[in-house]
């Protein structure tokens, strides 16, 4: 093998264990920022706690609609759905918390961003895991001279 391409190969594989662990860490970042965003809105509905029976409108994988009124008797459908819609079904009419400065945040009643911890760090488990064993693979024909990469400072 001739070393021009024993370079390539080097350099391909240092490529890519970068760039596993970079998607890891934007991954691990974003799963990060949906727990902080659910503990958020929790917070936001915690401290202006409105209640109301609503009707489920309509199940989607993306979102779950609802409609409710509020003491004023204005009727809200959030167009971004319930936040923790787990188990509904259209046409079931469930107790809904919402924030009555801003009625289009809503959640179902007794759930919780707790509930995004699991799902999210799972699933961050999994990308690690995958990172690592990758990484593992790529390091076992070779030395991935990750240093390289790294911007070489002036000596002085």
């Amino acid at each position: 093998m001739d070393e021009h391409r024993l370079g390539r190969s080097e350099r391909a594989r240092s490529v890519t264990a970068l760039v596993a662990i970079a998607v890891a860490a934007v991954l691990t970042a974003l799963g990060v920022l949906l727990v902080v965003a659910a503990f958020t809105e929790d917070t936001a509905i915690e401290q202006h706690t409105g209640r109301a029976d609503a009707d489920v409108v309509s199940v989607a994988f993306n979102r779950t609609l609802v409609r409710f009124q509020t003491p004023d008797g204005a009727e809200h459908v959030p167009s971004v759905g319930v936040l923790y819609p787990e188990a509904l079904a259209e046409g079931q009419v469930v107790r809904v918390e919402y924030d009555q400065r801003d009625p289009d945040l809503v959640r179902v009643a007794g759930r919780g961003a707790a509930l995004t911890i699991l799902p999210v760090s799972t699933t961050l488990l999994a990308v690690w895991a995958v990172v690592v064993g990758l990484v593992y693979a790529l390091r076992r024909r070779g030395p991935l001279h990750l240093r390289r990469w790294r911007p070489r400072r002036p000596r002085v």
